[in-house]
């Protein structure tokens, strides 16, 4: 079969492949698409290769477009309210071969050769359309930003140099920041022999992060980036050092100072009143303006949290996070669960420490959970799951010494779990979800909002303290 598009010259491939944009499969393809048997996440992909681009679907080690070395991608979008357009997930690449990539560098890497040119599809997510009928948003061909090359190297290395200590099955999108390893597979249960150890890793796939993915949609799509501030401004600083050594040596100089004498020395004048003095306060130490976001941490997802210790180094709180929609919680599982996400994402600590009434900056702290504990916060999440599908909330309903109402619930507390527990997190008892099943016990059909928590305890000992006993 002829080609509409001459395979050997890029700008044929990209001359063809943007003439999609603004149609449907549907509208650019012969009858014969009807045809097709194609099912799973990837099958908008695999429609375009055959149907549009003339080629069987493969997954071969060199780029789709193996003459020009460009590779195919495809992903879906979301449109905002201010019609800019974002990710709605992130890009998955090629599958890693654990055997071969110990023995590779990253110029000559696999992932090089088959990713260092990338022709990007993005079609409008409609989740009710079939994928025929979605529509093409965005062409471009996209290739690395020298800067961001030097992080995703690093980022390779980080993976690789796991694997090569033979702990692929403890690999996490939380050990990197732009280029990440994300579970690939039919199922939870796709593992792969990994070279330097007998303990099956489940298969995974290189990705760039929904962060990084944001970045290159806002560049195709020609968006401002006037929003942003960055901490690395040039290939040679990236070369030199890691997004991690830049933030901690910005904050360094202020170890041992209070909260005061901090926004004297930065000339600052903040409301500490204000919800938004932390994550001001954590700009202005990194040298970005008030009214800019943190480019690399955008791209990076990295999560900001601030704790305040007591004097016995014990946080003053436990940490929460996002609360869990019962319906949803229990049609997930935990692989591709909401909570599990969050985990596997990369965390900036950043402590301060009271002394009698004044708040005193102790350290900062990059940080992803280890896979053992993620382990035993799966024991929480099923448990959590558990109860909600069976409709048990709640335990017994008691008076307190106010003559109130009050119910307990069967939800995992700190003595079922030594990391994490689940508990309320909301306005007051009348902020709910609806339930997937009524409870038993109070016939309710919704309850109040509840989100999992971080112990304070564990922050302590293996966040906080870790580093200084080991």
């Amino acid at each position: 079969m002829k080609l509409p598009y001459n395979p050997s010259d890029k700008n044929s491939v990209i001359e063809y492949a943007k003439k999609l944009k603004g149609k449907s499969l549907r509208q650019v393809c012969d009858q014969t698409i009807l045809e097709h048997s194609y099912s799973g996440k990837g099958n908008f992909g695999q429609v375009l290769e055959k149907f549009y681009f003339g080629y069987e679907p493969n997954s071969t080690a060199e780029a789709d477009f193996a003459q020009i070395g460009m590779e195919l991608k495809s992903s879906p979008l979301k449109q905002l309210k201010n019609n800019e357009y974002r990710s709605k997930e992130r890009l998955v690449l090629n599958i890693i071969n654990y055997l071969n990539v110990v023995n590779q560098n990253f110029e000559n890497s696999d992932f090089i050769k088959k990713n260092a040119s990338i022709l990007l599809i993005f079609y409008l997510h409609q989740a009710s359309y079939d994928i025929l009928d979605l529509v093409i948003k965005l062409v471009d061909e996209w290739s690395f930003p020298s800067t961001d090359l030097e992080i995703i190297k690093k980022d390779w290395e980080t993976i690789t140099q796991k694997i090569a200590d033979g702990k692929a099955h403890e690999l996490s999108e939380g050990d990197t920041f732009y280029l990440g390893a994300c579970t690939k597979g039919a199922n939870a249960s796709s593992f792969r022999k990994q070279p330097f150890s007998e303990i099956p890793a489940k298969q995974r796939a290189y990705s760039f992060k929904q962060g990084y993915v944001n970045h290159i949609i806002a560049s195709i799509a020609n968006e401002p980036t006037e929003i942003y501030g960055k901490l690395i401004s040039s290939v040679a600083i990236a070369k030199k050092q890691t997004i991690e050594e830049i933030v901690i040596s910005k904050f360094q100089p202020f170890y041992g100072k209070t909260e005061e004498e901090i926004l004297e020395k930065l000339n600052l004048n903040l409301n500490r009143k204000a919800k938004s003095f932390y994550a001001n306060l954590t700009k202005s130490i990194l040298g970005i303006s008030l009214d800019k976001e943190i480019e690399e941490f955008e791209k990076a997802e990295i999560t900001v949290k601030t704790v305040r210790l007591k004097e016995n180094n014990l946080p003053k709180e436990d940490i929460s996070f996002p609360t869990f929609k019962y319906e949803k919680l229990v049609t997930e599982d935990w692989e591709n669960s909401d909570f599990k996400d969050i985990l596997e994402h990369k965390f900036l600590f950043v402590f301060f420490q009271f002394e009698d009434t004044k708040l005193v900056l102790r350290k900062v702290k990059f940080w992803n959970m280890p896979y053992s504990d993620l382990l035993e916060v799966e024991k929480v999440w099923t448990k959590t799951k558990e109860i909600v599908g069976n409709g048990e909330i709640v335990k017994e309903i008691k008076t307190d010494k106010k003559g109130k109402k009050v119910r307990l619930t069967n939800f995992p507390s700190k003595k079922f779990n030594s990391i994490s527990h689940v508990r309320p997190h909301a306005t007051n008892a009348s902020d709910t979800y609806p339930l997937p099943k009524k409870d038993k016990l109070t016939e309710q059909t919704e309850y109040t909002k509840h989100c999992f928590w971080l112990n304070n305890s564990y922050v302590k000992d293996e966040i906080y303290l870790k580093e200084l006993t080991e």
